[in-house]
């Protein structure tokens, strides 16, 4: 027999859900027979499954331990050490400054990304335990392009990941980002456009004008500095869709320096002889929450930067 008590993080959540996910390679159809044969029960009483889990309530697995083992696959992450810069952290939430070249999420089962080294963070600094990755699984609330680099916000918390992953769905987060682009900028701008995104080449078009499929876009932008050929922006996203910055700006004749996709070659060409620059000048540097629910209160209208990758230094040092 095995008890387990419910955490805070697995508060909330249906039996049934927390259950496949412990005995994560056992069948439902065995867990409610388990249920049905009271082998399972809850807080000492028989259960269906559709119980929601209150903080300290009292899980019973009236089974083997070698059926328990049998049942249950504990994926730890077995990936390279990565020493993550982590602007802000809290029990909650981490805030992380995302380097370019890093996946924010798995593309196929071979690859590494920040998920698994934020995973791997918190086992070795023992903020997670290997019995807690069996019920809750920390993840990112948000995703930022291969080559973007700057902040990506991890769940340490089910509270932290649930709201941190609802602000940034429903866009009350404010988020802001620099880039390097080609030619002069003067003056604030608010563009507005309409987006397609092709499934099958994960490239996006700028429109006009609305046509069928496309969803409407709003990127507004300002100087920050001019310099030989080239302007530092700060960028607010009104919109958050694919490539929305890199190729809204390119639309109109300002691609993102360093930008392989969406930018001019010569200019690319010209960074990589000049500095040394292989991925887009894109960094997201500034978020600023909402007003958040308990228990993310404290966090309300509070603000976090991050401070411009030694790409950005290469071109701007010479603007100082």
């Amino acid at each position: 027999m095995q008890s387990l008590i419910v955490s805070s993080n697995e508060a909330g959540q249906r039996l049934d859900k927390l259950l496949t996910k412990y005995l994560n390679l056992a069948g439902k159809g065995f867990l409610y027979k388990m249920m049905r044969k009271k082998n399972i029960t809850l807080n000492g009483k028989k259960c269906d499954g559709s119980e929601k889990l209150l903080s300290g309530d009292e899980i019973k697995l009236f089974l083997s331990e070698e059926t328990i083992l049998k049942f249950s696959e504990v994926k730890i992450p077995d990936v390279k050490k990565v020493k993550l810069d982590i602007i802000y952290e809290d029990d909650n939430i981490a805030l992380v400054n995302k380097p370019a070249g890093m996946l924010s999420q798995k593309a196929k089962d071979t690859d590494e990304s920040l998920v698994e080294y934020f995973i791997d963070y918190l086992l070795s600094s023992d903020q997670l335990s290997t019995e807690q990755l069996k019920s809750f699984r920390p993840s990112i609330c948000n995703r930022l392009d291969r080559n973007t680099s700057g902040l990506v916000v991890g769940g340490k918390s089910l509270a932290g990941l649930q709201i941190m992953s609802e602000v940034f769905k429903d866009r009350s987060i404010h988020k802001f980002y620099q880039c390097v682009v080609k030619g002069e900028v003067s003056g604030r701008q608010t563009i507005n456009g309409f987006l397609i995104k092709d499934e099958k080449t994960n490239q996006v078009t700028i429109h006009k004008t609305s046509i069928p499929g496309s969803l409407p876009i709003t990127t507004e932008y300002e100087p920050v500095q001019y310099f030989g050929g080239y302007t530092l922006l700060k960028v607010t996203l009104i919109t958050g869709r694919t490539h929305q910055i890199r190729a809204h700006l390119s639309s109109i004749g300002h691609p993102i320096v360093g930008d392989y996709k969406y930018g001019d070659s010569r200019v690319n060409e010209e960074a990589k002889k000049l500095y040394h620059i292989s991925s887009q000048m894109l960094h997201s540097y500034q978020v600023i929450f909402p007003e958040l629910r308990e228990p993310l209160e404290y966090l309300s209208g509070k603000s976090y930067k991050a401070s411009l990758p030694k790409t950005f230094s290469k071109i701007c040092r010479d603007w100082r």
